[in-house]
């Protein structure tokens, strides 16, 4: 068996919470009123997945991946998803090219090889365009012809999902979901939020944001948090919780036997793991603790969970089936409460 990784030194781990903290704050300056969302998005980053963003029109989504884009100091493309997008417009591709005297094959790169990508309503694209987004994402690498192009190593796919006009969309299938680390839902800012934005547009509009981190400093941030090592119960934990939501497995509570079809993948391990181990650290905690996974059970399982005809007849919420699925999960380890801090 592979030996249990050994933690890294104290003053990284403090580098990393003091930067965490500052990105969040500089973002925070310029998009107002999701400070939640701004979390979830940095801790997906470090964890090297993709997030699947959706809200209504004007919340400030577009704003929110270019401020993190400066604010890191990485290279940003915004790619507006229509039906009648190809995957060309997406990945690039091969051109003639004139020389002198000599014609040559060319590659022109799409707005896919970026660091951070905004895609904009990629339910409105055809399955054969998300496809090929999708399969970018999973293999960080692009196929033209018969040459494979390596994406940039800090590649992150941000997908916006509009849920209020649904005419002439293209739904997600479930396992084109599961590519996606989380599912954040963007709500409607607070009263206070929307009084900071009407004063930002009465006085000198929003500040511009300062870069806090550079592309070198990213990417090994990345590698350290993979080596940050897991408490077995915290992995127990983790595991059961995934088992649970499978109405098949002895652990799954009466609401998942009842209402749900498929259970979350493997893949859901890797996110609560994954993000579990950022969010621990960017609260200066060296060890990752069971309210960690509490905290991103739902962002990193909701989307996960196919429900059966039952429970869209009834409008039953996935959230609901989560929380019967950490109960359910505390008991295989002995907590009687919720651990979320």
């Amino acid at each position: 068996m592979p030996s249990e990784p050994s933690a890294p030194p104290e003053r990284d781990l403090e580098n990393f919470a003091d930067t965490f903290h500052r990105l969040r704050s500089a973002i925070e300056q310029v998009v107002i009123g999701q400070s939640e969302i701004i979390e979830k998005v940095l801790i997906a980053i470090f964890a090297g997945g993709h997030v699947l963003l959706e809200g209504a029109p004007g919340l400030g989504k577009t704003l929110l991946v270019r401020t993190i884009a400066q604010s890191m100091r990485l290279s940003f493309s915004r790619i507006q998803f229509t039906p009648d997008l190809v995957p060309a417009d997406i990945l690039g591709t091969t051109l003639i090219a004139e020389g002198p005297g000599v014609r040559h094959l060319e590659f022109r790169p799409g707005p896919i090889f970026a660091e951070i990508v905004l895609a904009d309503e990629i339910n409105r694209a055809t399955p054969k365009t998300q496809s090929a987004l999708l399969e970018a994402m999973q293999e960080q690498a692009v196929t033209v012809g018969k040459e494979s192009r390596p994406l940039p190593p800090l590649f992150f796919v941000l997908a916006t999902q509009n849920p209020i006009e649904m005419e002439g969309t293209y739904p997600l299938p479930e396992a084109q979901l599961d590519r996606f680390l989380f599912k954040l839902v963007v709500r409607f800012p607070p009263h206070e939020a929307l009084l900071a934005i009407a004063e930002h547009i009465a006085g000198q509009g929003l500040p511009s944001v300062q870069a806090v981190i550079g592309r070198e400093e990213c990417l090994a941030f990345r590698a350290m948090l993979r080596g940050i090592p897991l408490p077995p119960h915290v992995k127990e934990f983790a595991v059961s919780l995934i088992e649970a939501t499978h109405p098949e497995h002895p652990l799954a509570p009466q609401g998942v036997r009842r209402f749900i079809r498929y259970g979350a993948s493997p893949r859901g391990i890797q996110a609560l793991l994954l993000g579990a181990k950022v969010r621990a650290l960017s609260r200066h905690r060296p060890l990752v603790g069971i309210d960690d996974i509490e905290a991103l059970a739902h962002v990193a399982l909701a989307h996960r969970l196919v429900l059966n005809f039952e429970a869209e007849a009834e409008g039953i919420n996935p959230s609901a089936l989560i929380d019967e699925a950490l109960e359910a999960a505390r008991k295989t380890i002995g907590l009687s409460k919720p651990q979320r801090k």
